[in-house]
């Protein structure tokens, strides 16, 4: 797993850059089950403020880009404290990635039921086209 960490208009320090490792390595847990399939996690991850002259307001911006075997996942947020945005991005991704992996369950899952039922008998529709 990759990271790529960039700051705009605002310096990356140390308690930034181990707030945002810390945080995409709780994603880890869902990648790692991705990356066994053999390929490499980039996470591009940048930080920084929308303009330098307001003080108050959404202020903050956060963008995320992973990309896993050719899929992407994105999330961006905007907001008044930095490390908010960082939480809602994290949040996003995880229910995003999440997502992507219960549909390849269900839609496993739903095709071998499919095929049982054929083997078995119950129904003349053939899994594969669809067709009686």
């Amino acid at each position: 797993m990759t990271i790529n960490l960039k700051g705009k208009n605002i310096e990356l320090t140390p308690a930034i850059k181990d707030y945002v490792i810390r945080k995409v390595t709780n994603l880890e847990k869902l990648l790692s089950k991705i990356e066994k399939g053999g390929g490499e996690a980039l996470i591009n991850f940048e930080v920084g403020k929308s303009t330098n002259h307001h003080k108050s307001g959404d202020v903050f911006h956060s963008d995320c880009l992973i990309k896993i075997n050719g899929e992407e996942f994105y999330s961006s947020a905007d907001g008044e404290d930095l490390y908010q945005t960082i939480d809602e991005i994290k949040e996003s991704l995880f229910n995003e990635i999440e997502k992507k992996k219960n549909r390849k369950q269900t839609l496993f899952r739903r095709g071998a039921l499919s095929v049982k039922k054929m083997l078995k008998g119950f129904s003349k529709r053939n899994p594969f086209t669809s067709k009686y």
